[in-house]
């Protein structure tokens, strides 16, 4: 599926036993499994979900009328993942097909799922690690995309990897934002902001090494200049907080951590541009629904988002303050180009996949991977 595809077709899954086996995640994946298990279920599948605990809860999963199983699939292996494996096993021998969300769900099936069982393995994110990590988890994506009869990749650089990895099939999907709306007005928002006559930038990004918000800061460190001075707000929590307070005040830069917030669509009402300085991204959700919001983007030339955002804003190399703050002070200084930006983003967002477009991209995955399993000797 490539992006500026929407067509909502029909989805046919009467009966088909599937499993789907996630590993712990606060994001984009735990969003994207919540919705396909959703719509599978009211397609008429019969659906089990394998996955943390905490997840199950985070995202509801045990509401949608599928069956779930709480298995302690961590993000890295654990002494207990003997005890998973075993209780995996039993679960996936009975389904049509399995669809693993992750290289460490994905890797943890492949080592169970019988041939005769169709396996589908999504990898949401690349390989960004080096030295010794590196390689082990090359190694688990190897194994894991080489038993898999259709490999799902949230980008093109994924695509590649993947290939080169050994896969038999790969295809690209896309990871659709759910659609939520904002409770509160423009002024409302703002103000509660504090942003006065301020041009907001947003951020909605974890405090995470890959998102890399160091740069994000010095960048908006180089924006002090701007009358009025812009706000630069990050709204999400993470490990990487205390640091990046620390480089605010080092730099004295106009930048506000929000921490965790449950109003995103309220911070969009409220911001002006959107952005992420990531050193790589998928299918980000919350550029989606800047793009939706008509909050036009600026940020880095990463993984999926070239794709995603098209000409709806403006990308940078990763790692580059200097050329991220051209870009933001180009759209806060240049009232006609925020504007065209604002419009653009709209167009943009009509043209992006559905959530049953997404759904039905896995359908047809499905349907694949089965005739391969079938073809396979046990």
């Amino acid at each position: 599926m490539r992006c500026g595809q929407s067509h909502d077709p029909p989805l046919r899954v009467s009966g088909l036993r599937v499993v789907q086996v996630v590993a712990t995640t606060t994001g984009g994946t735990g969003a994207h499994v919540q919705s396909l298990t959703r719509l599978l279920v009211e397609a008429g599948a019969d659906v089990t979900v394998c996955a943390p605990p905490e997840v199950i809860e985070l995202f509801e999963l045990d509401g949608r009328g599928a069956h779930v199983q709480p298995l302690p699939i961590g993000s890295r292996p654990q002494a207990r993942d003997a005890r998973t494996l075993a209780r995996l096993r039993r679960t996936v021998a009975a389904a049509d097909v399995v669809h693993a969300h992750s290289l460490r769900a994905g890797a943890l099936t492949a080592l169970v799922v019988p041939r005769s069982v169709a396996l589908v393995t999504t990898l949401h994110n690349a390989i960004l690690e080096t030295g010794a990590r590196r390689r082990v988890l090359e190694g688990l994506q190897r194994l894991t995309v080489r038993r898999s009869d259709v490999v799902l990749c949230v980008s093109s650089d994924m695509v590649e990897a993947v290939e080169a990895a050994g896969a038999e099939e790969v295809r690209r999907t896309f990871i659709s934002a759910p659609r939520r709306s904002a409770s509160r007005s423009r002024e409302q928002a703002r103000e509660e902001l504090g942003a006065g006559e301020r041009l907001v930038v947003l951020a909605i990004s974890r405090l995470h090494p890959q998102k890399d918000l160091s740069t994000l800061v010095r960048a908006a460190a180089l924006l002090r200049d701007v009358d009025p001075l812009p706000l630069v707000a990050i709204a999400g929590g993470g490990p990487g907080e205390q640091q990046t307070q620390t480089l605010i005040d080092e730099l004295d830069a106009p930048v506000e951590l929000l921490g965790e917030r449950a109003d995103v669509p309220d911070l969009l009402v409220a911001a002006d541009v959107s952005t992420l300085s990531s050193r790589w991204e998928g299918c980000p959700l919350s550029v989606q629904e800047s793009l939706r919001a008509g909050v036009p983007f600026v940020g880095t030339r990463v993984g999926g988002v070239p794709d995603l955002v098209s000409d709806a804003g403006l990308l940078v190399p990763a790692d580059d303050a200097v050329a991220l703050s051209i870009q933001l002070r180009r759209v806060l200084t240049e009232p006609a180009l925020l504007a065209d930006l604002r419009d653009r983003a709209l167009r943009r967002s009509r043209t992006l996949p559905s959530e049953v477009d997404v759904a039905a991209t896995a359908v047809e995955a499905y349907e694949a991977a089965r005739a391969s399993s079938s073809r396979t000797p046990a």
